[in-house]
């Protein structure tokens, strides 16, 4: 038996989220806001495990590595920096779609890791996060005995 869970309120928050990206992106340069995105999906980041560490990943073009804050506490990672805006002295801006300024993203992680033991590596503008898994969120083989 096929069985799916009903859920009225996801389809409203997914539409509701993207309303107000399009807003975002057509208003922000009348409003203040200088990210196109949301400032919730900057940077993108890819989240994936092995039996040993949590890998996540962040795309961030034109970074340096002094302009980036990188924390774990608890069950959360938060990465924090500025992109600088750019300056074209005695030049005409046809479009401008990268967004500059402050930004912050915290995400929630999937489950428990050694804080102490996290490392970051930072490389042709992508951030690699390594965070070794707490020995209770790691992956236990059961012996199974035949009597």
């Amino acid at each position: 038996m096929l069985s799916t869970r009903w859920q009225p309120m996801a389809n409203v928050q997914a539409e509701v989220n993207r309303l107000r990206d399009e807003m975002d992106r057509l208003f922000g340069p009348w409003t203040g806001r200088r990210f196109p995105q949301a400032p919730t999906s900057y940077p993108l980041m890819n989240v994936w495990e092995d039996d040993e560490n949590l890998f996540v990943e962040a795309e961030l073009p034109g970074m340096e590595l002094s302009d980036l804050e990188i924390y774990v506490h608890g069950d959360q990672l938060a990465v924090k920096g500025e992109r600088k805006e750019p300056t074209c002295d005695k030049s005409t801006w046809h479009r401008r779609e990268r967004g500059y300024g402050k930004f912050a993203r915290v995400l929630e992680l999937p489950l428990s890791v050694e804080e102490d033991k996290v490392q970051a590596a930072f490389k042709s503008g992508v951030l690699t996060v390594t965070l070794p898994k707490r020995a209770e969120a790691k992956p236990r083989r059961i012996e199974v005995r035949a009597d």
